[in-house]
C-alpha cells in the first residue's frame, strides 16, 4: 500500500450538496491517480489547460470533474485518452507554487459518467450523469468482506515499515463501509487500470470482492519483500553493512531466478539481433549474456565478460565495403597520387581485374620492399582510394610482444585484443586495406616472436580462421588486402617472407624526382607554408640543383625537407613585404640552402693507380664506394681498413689470391707479393660496409696498384668473383645504377647475368650510361684499366 495523507470524510460528505452540482463540469485529467469519493488528495497541476480549468472552477463554484488518463505518457490527452468514469471533486484549497506550478487539494464527492463534451478549448467541459452505488444483496457476506478488507490492510501496514502507524488507527476508526472501500482503494499499490475498474464498479458487493483480491496479491508481495529483507539481514555482519543494497539485490535476483532487466544488457541484446554473425559466435554471445545476467556489476569478472561481449558487438562480422571495379578510374587515381611505380600499379590493376571477373578471391599478401622515402606507405592509402576500401595502418617497427598480434588472454588484468582485431574494430569493415608498416623491423625477445605470430595472419590459406586470444573466436581475415612494407627483405623471418608476394621498389632517378617535385612536393610545401596564393615557380635547373647538390637518397624525403627550407625563406620575404622572385633559379637555391653538400668532382677527377670506383647497395638505396689500394715495403701481409664486414674481407682475400695465381698473365712480378705490404682502404671508416658486390672492384684496384695502370675516369663496377676468375651476379642493380647516374658515372661494368635487371629500368633514366657485361675477370681488367 501507498499511504498518503488522505482525509476520511464520511458518507454524509459524499451526499452533501448533490442538488447544488452544476450542469456542466470542467475536466481535470490525472496521469497516475484515481480519485475516489470521500477522500482528499493533494494534486500538483502543471499543464496549461489543467491550470486554466482549476483556476476557473475555483473562481466559480469550486466543483470540477476528475478523470484518470488511460496512458500516463500522453502529454496533451484527447477525450479518447480519458476514462469515461470519474469523480466529481470540490477544490478545497488552491496554492500557487514558487516554480510557477499550482497545487490543489481536492475532495472527492460522487462518481459520474461522461455523457457529452460541450467544450474542448481552452479545456474540456462535459455534461455528465451521476452514478449511484448498488447495495449488496447479501449483507452478512458483505460485512465479512469489509472485515477481511480491514484485516488484510492492517497486515500490509504492519509488514510495510514505510507506512506510518497512524494508518492503522485511521482504518479502525472508519465505520462507513463504502468509504472504507474507497479509502483502501486509494492507497492500493496497484495498477492504475485496476483502480479505475474499482471506481467503475457500481455494485458494492462486487467492488468489495475485487478489492479483496487485489489486497491479497499485495499482501503476498509484502510478505515476499519482508522475507527477502530478513534473509539479507541474516547474511550481514559488521564488514558487510556497506553492501546492504547489493546483498538485497542479490537476494531479489535469487528469488526471481536471475532476471535483472538491466538496461545495458537489453541494449546489447538489441544490437545482437541486428548482427549477421556465424552460428558459433552467436552461441558464444548468448552464453556470455546469460553469464552476465547472473553476475552482479560489482563483481570483478563482470567487466571482463562485459568488455568481451562489447568487442563481439563492435566487430564487423561479415560487413564489407563494396569494391570499385572501374579499372580506368583506379589507374587514374594511382597515377595522380604517385609518379612512376608502374610495376605496383600493374599488380593492383591485375588484382582488381580478377576480382571483377570472379567476384571473390583470397586477397594476396603484397610486400613493398624498397628504401625509405619512396612512398611505400602512402601508396597503400592510394590503393584503398582506388578500390573504394577503408584504410588502416599498423606500425610494426620495434614490436616485440607476440600478444600485440594475437591478443592477451582475457583473464589477465589489462588484457586487450591484438592489434589486428583492434584495427578491424576501429575501421568497422572486414575487408579494409591494411598496411603492415616496417615488417622487417619486428623485434624478438623473451616475450615472444611477433614475426611468427604473423604467419597465421598473412597466410591466405589460414587467415580465414584467425584466432585471437582475447576474442577466443575465429575471425575471417581472408578478405583483408594486406600490404606489408620493408626496407630490407633479408631481415624478414624466412617463413614469413615465404607467404609474401615481394614487389621491389627501387629508388627514383633524377628525372623521376624532377617530376615528383613538380607534381607533389612543391605544391604540398606551398600549401603547408601559406604560399598558395603567392605566384612563383621553380625552373628545371633549380629543381635539379636541389636534387643533385643537396640530397643523396633513393627516396624523396630529404628532398621534401629541402623544398620546405626554401618555402620558409620565401614565406619570410612575403611576411616582411619584400620582393619574391617569380622564378626560383639555381642561384636562389644556393642562396637559401648554402653551399652544396655533395659533389661529383671526386669521381670526375683522375684518380691515381690503385683506386677503383665500386657500387654498393644500402637500405636507403644505392651508393658509390671508392676502394683505395697502396703498396709499401713489407713482407706481403694484407691490411684491410674502413669498417669492412666479413664478406668484403673475404672478397679482398679472394681478389689477392686470384691475382697471385695469375701474376704472369698480367705481367706482375710474383716477388712483389712477398716483398710488398698491401693496404686496402674503403673511405668513410665510420660507416659499416658489407655485402657480396665488391669482388671485381677489389681485384681491379689491386691490379691497378701492382701494374701502375690507372682505372678509367667516370667508370664504376659491381660484381663478385671466384678464385677461378669468374664474375658472379649481384643484387640491387637498379639502385646502384641510379646512384651511379646521379654521381655522373658514364660507364658501368656488370656481370652478364645482370643484363636482365638493366632492361627493367626505363631507358630514359639511364640515357648516356654505357654498360659492359662481363663473364671473367680478364674482361673486367681489359675494360677498366687504361693502357700504359
Amino acid at each position: 500500500m501507498e499511504f498518503m495523507p488522505l482525509i476520511p470524510l464520511g458518507d454524509e460528505n459524499e451526499n452533501a450538496d448533490d442538488d447544488k452540482l452544476p450542469d456542466e463540469l470542467a475536466l481535470l485529467p490525472l496521469r497516475n491517480t484515481v480519485l475516489f469519493p470521500g477522500v482528499v488528495l493533494p494534486i500538483t497541476v502543471g499543464r496549461d489547460k489543467s491550470i486554466k480549468a482549476v483556476n476557473d472552477a475555483y473562481k466559480a463554484d469550486k466543483m470540477i470533474g476528475v478523470v484518470a488518463q488511460k496512458d500516463s505518457n500522453v502529454e496533451e490527452p484527447a477525450i479518447t485518452d480519458l476514462s469515461e468514469v470519474g469523480t466529481v471533486a470540490k477544490i478545497v484549497k488552491l496554492i500557487k507554487m514558487p516554480d510557477g506550478g499550482t497545487t490543489v487539494i481536492i475532495q472527492g464527492r460522487k462518481r459520474f459518467k461522461i455523457d457529452e463534451i460541450t467544450t474542448e478549448e481552452p479545456y474540456f467541459k462535459i455534461k455528465y450523469t451521476l452514478l449511484k452505488d448498488e447495495p449488496s444483496s447479501n449483507e452478512e457476506e458483505f460485512e465479512a468482506y469489509i472485515s477481511s478488507i480491514k484485516d488484510l490492510a492492517g497486515q500490509i501496514i504492519a509488514l510495510s515499515p514505510n507506512i506510518p502507524s497512524e494508518a492503522s488507527m485511521i482504518l479502525k476508526n472508519i465505520e462507513n463501509a463504502n468509504f472504507l472501500i474507497h479509502f483502501v482503494s486509494s492507497n492500493l499499490n496497484s495498477d492504475l487500470m485496476e483502480k479505475q475498474q474499482l471506481l467503475e464498479t457500481n455494485n458494492l458487493h462486487t467492488r468489495a470482492e475485487l478489492l479483496l483480491k487485489l489486497l491479497q496479491t499485495e499482501l503476498q508481495l509484502a510478505e515476499l519483500k519482508n522475507k527477502i529483507t530478513n534473509k539479507t539481514k541474516a547474511d550481514l555482519d559488521k564488514q558487510q553493512r556497506d553492501y546492504f543494497l547489493q546483498q538485497q539485490m542479490k537476494s531479489i535476483k535469487e528469488e526471481l531466478g536471475g532476471d535483472t532487466n538491466d538496461r545495458e544488457i537489453r541494449e546489447m541484446q538489441r544490437k545482437a539481433e541486428l548482427k549477421k554473425w556465424p552460428q558459433a559466435v552467436k552461441e558464444a554471445f548468448t552464453k556470455g549474456i546469460e553469464k552476465l545476467e547472473r553476475m552482479h556489476p560489482s563483481t570483478p569478472d563482470y567487466s571482463v565478460v562485459y568488455n568481451h561481449l562489447d568487442l563481439m558487438l563492435d566487430l564487423p562480422w561479415g560487413e564489407y565495403t563494396d569494391d570499385i571495379y572501374d579499372l580506368k578510374k583506379a589507374k587514374k587515381i594511382l597515377d595522380h597520387d604517385h609518379y612512376g611505380m608502374d610495376k605496383i600499379k600493374e599488380r593492383i590493376l591485375e588484382y582488381l581485374a580478377v576480382l571483377k571477373l570472379k567476384g571473390d578471391m583470397k586477397s594476396p599478401i603484397l610486400c613493398f620492399v624498397g628504401p625509405p622515402g619512396i612512398g611505400k606507405t602512402s601508396l597503400g592509402r592510394s590503393i584503398a582510394n582506388a578500390i573504394g576500401r577503408k584504410y588502416v595502418r599498423l606500425s610494426l617497427g620495434g614490436l616485440h610482444d607476440e600478444s600485440e598480434i594475437r591478443g592477451h588472454r582475457k583473464t589477465y588484468i589489462g588484457a586487450m585484443p591484438g592489434r589486428i582485431v583492434q584495427s578491424i574494430r576501429k575501421i568497422k569493415s572486414s575487408n579494409p586495406v591494411m598496411i603492415l608498416d616496417e615488417i622487417d623491423k619486428i623485434g624478438s625477445d623473451f616475450r615472444g616472436d611477433p614475426g611468427s605470430a604473423l604467419l597465421e595472419v598473412l597466410d591466405p590459406e589460414q587467415n580465414n580462421t584467425f584466432y585471437d586470444n582475447y576474442l577466443e573466436l575465429e575471425y575471417d581475415l581472408s578478405k583483408v588486402l594486406f600490404i606489408a612494407t620493408a626496407n630490407n627483405i633479408n631481415n624478414i623471418h624466412p617463413a614469413l617472407r615465404d607467404r609474401l608476394e615481394i614487389i621491389d621498389l627501387s629508388g627514383y632517378s633524377i628525372e623521376e624526382k624532377v617530376e615528383i617535385s613538380k607534381r607533389h612536393l612543391i605544391p604540398k610545401q606551398k600549401d603547408g607554408h601559406g604560399l598558395k596564393d603567392v605566384k612563383f615557380s621553380f625552373n628545371k635547373a633549380a629543381i635539379e640543383k636541389v636534387i643533385q647538390d643537396y640530397t643523396r637518397e633513393s627516396g624523396v624525403r630529404e628532398l621534401d625537407r629541402q623544398f620546405a627550407a626554401i618555402m620558409r625563406s620565401i614565406a619570410k620575404n612575403v611576411a616582411l613585404e619584400e620582393d619574391v622572385p617569380s622564378i626560383i633559379t639555381d642561384e636562389k637555391v644556393e642562396q637559401v640552402l648554402g653551399k652544396t653538400r655533395y659533389s661529383n668532382e671526386m669521381y670526375k677527377a683522375g684518380n691515381p693507380a690503385g683506386v677503383a670506383v665500386g657500387l654498393a647497395w644500402t637500405y636507403v638505396g644505392g651508393d658509390i664506394l671508392l676502394i683505395e689500394t697502396s703498396l709499401s715495403e713489407g713482407k706481403g701481409e694484407l691490411k684491410l681498413t674502413g669498417n669492412l664486414g666479413n664478406v668484403m674481407k673475404e672478397s679482398a682475400a679472394t681478389a689477392l689470391s686470384y691475382l697471385q695465381a695469375h701474376a704472369k698473365e698480367y705481367k706482375i712480378d710474383p716477388k712483389l707479393f712477398s716483398t710488398k705490404s698491401i693496404h686496402i682502404h674503403v673511405p668513410e671508416g665510420a660507416v659499416p660496409k658489407d655485402g657480396p658486390s665488391a669482388g671485381i672492384t677489389m681485384v681491379t684496384a689491386l691490379t691497378s696498384a701492382f701494374t701502375g695502370r690507372k682505372v678509367k675516369n667516370y667508370l664504376a663496377m659491381t660484381g663478385e668473383i671466384t678464385l677461378r676468375g669468374q664474375v658472379l651476379p649481384v643484387g640491387g642493380i637498379k639502385e646502384k645504377i641510379l646512384a651511379a647516374k646521379r654521381a655522373g658515372i658514364k660507364e658501368i661494368v656488370l656481370c652478364w647475368q645482370n643484363e636482365k635487371d638493366v632492361k627493367d629500368i626505363n631507358p630514359e633514366y639511364i640515357k648516356g650510361v654505357k654498360f659492359h657485361y662481363v663473364k671473367e675477370v680478364n674482361q673486367v681488367l681489359e675494360t677498366a684499366l687504361l693502357k700504359r
